[in-house]
């Protein structure tokens, strides 16, 4: 019993090791683990701890009647010295591997659940750099666009001052022709009224010469 017993804790020991490392075998034993808990695994454990916490009482209980009968007597036996011993050390063999045991369960259980983590880290990750990825191509289209935004915006700034020019252009052009017109005008009513001076003096040299001729007549 006592041989099973060391040769047990010496295992958990082992496992527990293994898994406080991160190698390849740290691999094969979780994969075990993860087997054991599968299926009829977790009855088959809790039986076996169930059983060993039944031992581990029972020496208990068996080391309590040796000391409770040390005390009724007032003298101790070889025989009972020897037992108490075997008890002692069989409850504390038992005790510690069901502890291993539990350290074993936890650290398997806390591995996974930090693996687990780190794959959802991971996952985000991946993520994250896809969506900053998807930010740089849209950064690079949006400065593609502004580029694209700017020249047209200098070509259009540059039609614009050219069709100024040309309106003010045209404007002048306009100003000088409606000043040229009011020339024309100034000029047309001038000659009107040259032609009518130049009409009433042919009328009145008619009226002369006709009379003149009269008078000759006479």
């Amino acid at each position: 019993m006592i041989q099973l017993l060391f040769t047990l804790i010496f295992s958990e020991m082992a496992l527990i090791t293994v898994l406080m490392f991160k190698t390849p075998l740290r691999k094969l034993v979780l994969m075990a683990l993860d087997r054991v808990k599968r299926g009829y695994g977790p009855i088959i454990v809790k039986t076996v701890a169930g059983t060993v916490l039944v031992v581990l009482m029972s020496s208990v209980y068996s080391m309590m009647k040796i000391q409770k009968r040390w005390i009724d007597e007032g003298a101790v036996n070889p025989t009972d010295q020897v037992l108490m011993a075997k008890n002692l050390l069989e409850a504390t063999l038992m005790g510690s591997s069901l502890f291993l045991a539990l350290m074993i369960d936890r650290l398997h259980h806390y591995i996974r659940e930090l693996r687990v983590r780190r794959k959802s880290m991971e996952a985000v990750k991946k993520q994250n750099q896809v969506f900053e990825d998807g930010k740089v191509e849209e950064s690079k289209a949006l400065e593609k666009e502004v580029i694209t935004l700017q020249a047209k915006l200098k070509q259009l700034e540059s039609e614009l001052e050219v069709k100024t020019k040309e309106a003010h252009a045209s404007e002048a052009n306009a100003v000088a022709l409606r000043k040229q017109s009011e020339g024309f005008l100034l000029e047309y009513d001038r000659l009107l009224e040259e032609n009518q001076t130049l009409r009433n003096q042919l009328q009145s040299l008619d009226l002369r010469l006709s009379r003149s001729g009269s008078k000759k007549n006479t």
